[in-house]
């Protein structure tokens, strides 16, 4: 099981050694987007007729879980009969119209970019392929990375640990020689149970109030 290195108010402290790959989030950890995808998920709801059931602290907490999970909780909180396909398009259109807003979170960039070109990275995602490639483009990091791990690619999204397995498979490197950057607890739980190193970066929410 992965050792979670917690981070909280303050500057993230960073591990030197002991890992030969790094793995990263996208939304929340290496991008601030956040406050993007939860404005998407507003609208989206809402133009199905579902405004207001989508708290942000309950946001923050489904971060990294794919949209179709997303909506049927949603649905089964609520009693609603959303359409998971129809509510990831309306998000991810709504979405990508705010791509123009998104910027690095810096901290993680610096540490990204320190390591560039010296050991292999990854990008480990809940987005879909075209969202998370739209998003590095957008920021200028497309090119940091070796591999990109989406929800397209795998059977099953975070908390499962798919994504960083086979963000490790293609990286050519052990699983319990990655360390992972994420801020969600779907993604935290899915990289330990990968068997990864987790650095977790705080969420806004996280550092704003108790919990996550």
């Amino acid at each position: 099981m992965g050792s979670a290195a917690m981070a909280t108010v303050g500057p993230i402290s960073f591990p030197t050694n002991g890992f030969d790959a790094v793995i990263l989030d996208c939304d929340g950890t290496l991008v601030d987007s956040m406050p993007a995808h939860f404005e998407a998920w507003c609208q989206a709801l809402a133009m199905h007729g579902a405004g207001g059931v989508f708290r942000e602290d309950v946001f923050f907490a489904m971060g990294g879980r794919p949209s179709a999970d997303i909506v049927e909780e949603l649905n089964s909180e609520y009693d609603l009969k959303l359409k998971p396909a129809d509510i990831a398009l309306a998000k991810r259109e709504s979405f990508l119209k705010q791509l123009g807003s998104i910027t690095l979170i810096d901290e993680v960039a610096a540490f990204a970019e320190s390591l560039r070109g010296r050991i292999p990275m990854a990008i480990a995602t809940g987005s879909t392929r075209m969202v998370v490639e739209k998003t590095l483009q957008a920021v200028g990091v497309s090119d940091w990375f070796d591999e990109v791990v989406s929800a397209d690619d795998v059977a099953e999204g975070k908390p499962a640990p798919d994504v960083f397995l086979r963000a490790a498979e293609l990286l050519g490197v052990a699983p319990e020689k990655c360390l992972v950057l994420e801020d969600a607890p779907a993604g935290i739980l899915a990289a330990q149970r990968a068997g990864m190193q987790v650095v977790v970066i705080p969420s806004p929410l996280a550092v704003c109030s108790p919990g996550n």
